[in-house]
């Protein structure tokens, strides 16, 4: 078990989560969302070979993968199957970091009483798995600087909830909007967009002002990059706020090349976007500004691959905004395979049940 593990476990989020937490859209009982062949399955066992127990195993194709959404799949199991208290359910945790082909969840029971809901279960612990792998590895990466996720815009606005969830399980409390935090008791942050910029006709000082007199009691993170030039606007913020700046946010576009660059011979690295050369050159201005308190916050594509380059070489960063690569880079898949019945091997070729000592008999519901 690593640091993180570790932490998580520490923090309780790991705990059984039911269907008083899970709000689900009652179609989902209808069948609207299952594949149509899982009903008519249904319908022919139920016809023609009903009583049967099998067992359906849960398993995923790639190793050091965080696991999620196994209570949003016990919880849907128990709202939308039928005669759930006869069905065993033995499952491992969210948080649980797992490798290729190991068993995560099994049903045993009548497979008219729960097997149409196989693909939305996949669905769950793909989508709620992937997000959560993402979020680990961002911040494996980023050793120990905090990451704010800015994924709520990344999607549809539908998934802002379960994936904030999975943001959660994996570590990051730091989220947009109240939906990412519904499930875990969080609330949406943050400061300005450019938004509030262009309404103050590019006055980046009026709308600072502006933002902490309508929020006294908090301390201003200014966006910078506006008009591409984050130096001598950050500069600008810190002399008309003083201690009333907590940051500055540098958000700048991979297109455009800084205005601090425009008398600087740049043939040694690639200055777009945020760059560390950026990111440098402002630290050592507010330093020698008197401004040293003020944090540096970054966004703008950052990837894992880049925030583990910068914290390798010690960028002096207080905390990255990471939005797309938390969430849409959904490549983890799960598959549901009846591997027993009636108490003896039954699976399709290349299959078969797998043993595991991690997988606890959930007892449910649990309120």
């Amino acid at each position: 078990m690593d640091e993180l593990e570790i932490k998580l476990k520490e923090k309780g989020i790991i705990s059984r989560l039911t269907n008083k937490t899970f709000k689900f859209d009652p179609r989902l009982g209808t069948g609207f969302y299952a594949a149509n062949y899982f009903l008519k399955t249904r319908k022919v066992v139920l016809e023609n070979e009903p009583n049967h127990i099998v067992t359906m195993q849960f398993f995923q194709r790639k190793d050091d993968v965080m696991l999620c959404g196994i209570d949003e799949a016990i919880a849907l199991i128990h709202t939308f199957g039928t005669n759930v208290e006869s069905l065993k359910i033995e499952a491992l945790n969210d948080g649980d970091m797992i490798s290729a082909c190991e068993p995560v969840l099994k049903i045993t029971g009548k497979y008219e009483d729960f097997g149409y809901l196989e693909s939305m279960i996949d669905g769950i612990l793909a989508r709620r798995s992937s997000v959560a792998t993402n979020v680990y590895e961002v911040l494996k990466a980023a050793r120990g600087t905090p990451v704010f996720s800015m994924a709520d815009r990344q999607d549809d606005y539908l998934t802002q909830v379960g994936d904030g969830y999975a943001t959660y399980i994996a570590g990051i409390n730091k989220v947009s909007t109240d939906a990412q935090g519904l499930w875990w008791g969080g609330k949406g942050i943050g400061t300005m967009p450019h938004a509030l910029i262009q309404i103050c006709d590019g006055d980046i000082v009026k709308a600072c002002k502006i933002y902490h007199k309508t929020f006294k009691d908090q301390k201003v993170s200014a966006l910078v990059d506006y008009h591409n030039d984050v130096i001598t606007d950050s500069l600008k913020v810190a002399r008309a706020l003083k201690t009333d700046l907590k940051a500055v946010r540098v958000d700048t576009s991979k297109a455009l090349i800084d205005h601090y660059f425009d008398d600087k011979d740049t043939s040694g690295f690639d200055p777009h976007g945020v760059c560390k050369e950026l990111i440098y050159a402002l630290r050592k201005a507010l330093d020698d500004n008197g401004f040293s308190y003020v944090d540096i916050v970054v966004s703008s594509s950052f990837s894992k691959e880049k925030i583990d380059e910068w914290t390798k070489e010690k960028v002096p960063v207080s905390t990255y905004g990471v939005g797309t690569s938390l969430v849409n880079n959904t490549t983890i898949g799960f598959t549901g395979d009846l591997v027993m019945l009636d108490g003896k091997k039954q699976a399709k070729e290349g299959r078969e049940n797998y043993l595991s000592s991690r997988l606890k008999v959930v007892k449910y519901p649990i309120y």
